[in-house]
């Protein structure tokens, strides 16, 4: 009896050890994962990789990042590698017409070819202009300018123009049923854009939370 007290025992030590080693690592996890750009208890959900990138270009182009991370994560999931089936590449899934479009626009001198869409910093640079493009013409419409991104502007300008659509008070049921994947990606869209103005806005609460610390401090 004395013996199987004794087991018992080393064995209830020895899940403890186990519990705590799994708290551990998962501990260690959220550490790195937060370096590395993820925020927020929706981390693994909606990160917030190439954060440098995404700033830098939402600054320049005039796009709120909460909409180049929704796109990236819509598109690719932030694969840097990924390619559609008709061609898309990179984090934004640029096909080659629109780099060259953007290209071209950007009056971009440099040698590289449509291969450059699978570097990060170039794929949101072009990405984002292309969001900036569309975001002008549909007078700021998030909606407008996520559907011109999937199905092209000119399918969208044919529905302005034939007026099955109104862009001044546009709902994604006014897309014709043939479209139906251009109205679930903009819901896919609306609800990556409003996790991270959430997330964004968490982190943005924190740092001035850190910052006022560390002026009380001083």
């Amino acid at each position: 009896m004395a013996k199987r007290k004794k087991h018992d025992s080393a064995k209830s030590a020895i899940l403890a050890i186990i519990a705590v080693c799994i708290a551990l690592a998962l501990f260690a996890c959220y550490i790195f994962y937060k370096k590395k750009g993820y925020i927020g208890p929706q981390e693994f959900t909606y990160p917030t990789n190439y954060e440098e990138y995404v700033l830098k270009y939402s600054r320049e182009y005039n796009v709120e990042p909460e909409f180049i991370y929704a796109v990236i994560k819509t598109e690719s999931s932030f694969d840097e590698n990924a390619v559609s089936n008709v061609g898309a590449r990179g984090l934004m899934q640029l096909m080659e017409d629109a780099y060259s479009w953007v290209k071209y626009r950007i009056d971009d001198q440099s040698e590289y070819n449509f291969d450059v869409m699978f570097d990060p910093e170039t794929n949101i640079k072009y990405g984002t202009y292309y969001l900036s493009f569309l975001l002008e013409k549909y007078d700021g419409s998030i909606d407008l300018a996520a559907a011109a991104y999937h199905c092209g502007l000119g399918l969208v300008d044919s529905w302005i123009e034939s007026g099955t659509i109104d862009p001044q008070n546009f709902s994604v049921d006014q897309i014709p049923e043939e479209n139906d994947q251009t109205s679930h990606y903009i819901n896919k869209i609306n609800k990556a854009y409003d996790a991270y103005k959430s997330i964004l806005k968490e982190d943005k609460n924190n740092g001035e939370k850190g910052s006022k610390k560390q002026s009380k401090a001083a």
